[in-house]
């Protein structure tokens, strides 16, 4: 039946080229067209077909000409296969065997310039080829196990070239969702997407196609056939694409979760995938340049952009001090990469996305800069309005001096911004003076502490007992100094600026000890032991005044807060300094007065008032 249907359509041709074909070029148009329309009809059966009595003598056929249908009825048995070509080894070498001679057929007819109508039908022969080539291409790179066992031509295997990689990449591109995989630790792998065979395979091919001028053609192939590859791998670190707006108007919970998952995909994306597949093109397109270079680039700059979009979106964004942490962890991330990637995008080609990641770390660096500087405003920013009860360390206290704490963490890093060496990554922190911090960063940490203190020292001015505004700034200083003498805040502050603070909190102490216990004291001065001193009666009225005045501190000053248990026990002991000698000596006066000796009553013995004293600053919870 197959054959009764060709017959057919071989007189029908005949029919139409009897009536039609004015010419022989007009013949030979309308013979072309039912080549195209089905591969089983090579141009040679249909001029056999399409003859006619001829009226004259016809032209000699050429030995050109012969090969050009032999070559036609050669290679439109192979183009109209259902199946890969290089499913069967043989199949293939013997297509590639006709490829290479329809691509120096050409190249010899358009040297010689004397057969135009040949030679266009030898282009026409070689597009088709060339199509067939490249479907043959990317299946051969989609689906290598689809191919026959090929033997690595000049390629040679190492042992480490296999297809059991940890990806596959014959996995399929489907609709299904793609599973989230688990974070990849170490990024000192290559993958070998492809076996020696299935490489040296297609580099068979992508030399035809170059041979014969279709080299973008194939490296557009392999970008096709490897890029869902490259981005499927990204999509299964949970990466998904997002545009600036969408960034900048997420909650910063949101961003955090999706910059855990940018910093893996990133350092797989150029630790792995981007050195990987320029091996791969490499191999694939070897001697074959500028091609590879094309491929490759193209194969990984859609996942690659998308990675650098996403970081320029968070270095534009809100400047708010908590981000600082995730900003540089992908500064360092970006950083750290960026030595490694000059053998990788080394060819012009790729230099643009090269320029890319390095601006992407710069801006990177740019935010981190600004984002610590912004700490400074939401000092200045905390309002004044709210006291801290009982004098107690206030939160923007803790929160800048762990924030600065923690920042201490990313030391180098942040030595890097703020001198502006975005990228450069020093081998060592910078020394500085212990005495004389000059590093940017330490000066903008004095500049921040200078900040802070004046805030405070405006906060302390909201309480209407002086007394507790020295309790306040004696808890927020002590605790600063604790805090930059546990961590490298004091490398960058030096000895002399933790001098400076301590004297402060020292005289704090002593600015709580006049304005609370000084007119206690005075109070209870007696003058002079022996002639002229105060009558009885006199004294009397001392304790009783005494007694007030104690009571109104105890009732007050225990709820009061000493955060610091060594500073507690300071203040204590400074408090019972001050008050006891002279309470001793009122109260051994009144003892021995011959007036008021025997009926003498004290409310608070030296022993009770000791006692009450050791229950100031306990905080109301006591």
């Amino acid at each position: 039946m197959a054959e009764d249907g060709e017959e057919k359509l071989l007189a029908t041709v005949q029919r139409i080229v009897q009536t039609l074909g004015s010419s022989d070029t007009m013949t030979e148009d309308i013979l072309k067209v039912f080549s195209n329309y089905d591969g089983r009809l090579s141009l040679d059966k249909l001029y056999a077909a399409a003859a006619v009595p001829a009226t004259g003598p016809r032209p000699p056929v050429t030995s050109m000409e012969r090969t050009v249908r032999a070559l036609d009825r050669q290679i439109s048995q192979f183009v109209a296969m259902d199946r890969l070509i290089w499913a069967d080894s043989a199949d293939a070498d013997a297509f590639l065997e006709a490829v290479d001679d329809l691509i120096g057929t050409v190249q010899e007819l358009d040297a010689a310039g004397t057969n135009r109508a040949l030679l266009d039908r030898a282009d026409e022969l070689l597009s088709r080829c060339m199509a067939r080539l490249e479907d043959e291409f990317r299946a051969l790179i989609e689906r290598p196990d689809d191919a026959a066992p090929a033997v690595p031509g000049g390629f040679g295997s190492d042992g480490s070239d296999d297809d059991d990689d940890d990806f596959g990449a014959g996995d399929g591109y489907g609709d299904e969702p793609i599973p989230i995989a688990k974070p990849v630790t170490d990024y000192d792998v290559v993958i070998d997407a492809l076996s020696p065979g299935s490489i040296a395979n297609v580099h068979q091919i992508a030399r035809r196609m170059v041979d014969a001028g279709f080299g973008r053609e194939c490296a557009e192939a392999y970008a096709a056939a490897r890029r869902g590859f490259v981005d499927e791998s990204v999509a299964r670190l949970g990466v998904r694409s997002r545009t600036a707006e969408e960034v900048h108007a997420s909650p910063w919970e949101v961003l955090e979760f999706d910059i855990a998952r940018w910093i893996p995909a990133f350092n797989m994306m150029f630790r792995i995938l981007i050195p990987s597949e320029r091996r791969l093109c490499d191999r694939v397109f070897d001697g074959l340049a500028p091609f590879g270079d094309l491929a490759f680039i193209a194969a990984v700059r859609t996942q690659a952009l998308q990675l650098i979009s996403f970081g320029d979106a968070i270095s534009s964004s809100s400047r708010s001090p908590e981000r600082l942490f995730r900003v540089v962890d992908m500064y360092e991330a970006v950083r750290d990469i960026l030595p490694d990637l000059d053998p990788v995008f080394s060819d012009p080609y790729s230099a643009a996305l090269h320029a890319e990641v390095s601006a992407m770390c710069n801006t990177l660096g740019s935010s981190i800069k600004g984002i610590f500087m912004e700490l400074e405003n939401l000092i200045r920013r905390d309002p004044a309005r709210v006291a801290a009860q009982g004098g107690a360390i206030h939160p923007i206290t803790r929160y800048v001096m762990n924030y600065l704490r923690a920042a201490c963490g990313s030391r180098q890093t942040l030595e890097e911004v703020m001198e502006g060496d975005f990228g450069v990554n020093r081998a060592a922190p910078v020394a500085v003076d212990p005495d004389r911090p000059t590093s940017s960063l330490a000066v903008h940490i004095a500049w921040i502490m200078d900040v802070l203190q004046k805030n405070l020292d405006t906060k302390s001015r909201i309480y209407r007992d002086p007394s507790l505004a020295c309790i306040f700034l004696m808890n927020n200083g002590k605790y600063i100094i604790q805090k930059v003498n546990d961590s490298e805040l004091g490398v960058f502050l030096g000895n002399e600026w933790i001098k400076q603070m301590t004297t402060k909190v020292r005289r704090w102490s002593m600015d709580y000890q006049r304005t609370t216990w000084g007119k206690v004291t005075t109070v209870l001065q007696t003058g002079s032991p022996g002639i002229g001193g105060l009558p009885a009666k006199a004294m009397l009225q001392k304790m009783r005044m005494f007694n007030t005045y104690f009571e109104e501190i105890y009732a007050a000053q225990s709820e009061w807060v000493i955060a610091d248990d060594q500073l507690r026990v300071d203040i204590r002991a400074a408090v019972e300094e001050t008050v006891m000698p002279v309470y001793a000596s009122l109260i051994a006066k009144l003892k021995s007065s011959p007036e008021t000796g025997r009926d003498l009553y004290i409310k608070y013995t030296p022993e009770d008032v000791v006692a009450h004293i050791q229950h100031l600053f306990e905080g109301p919870a006591k």
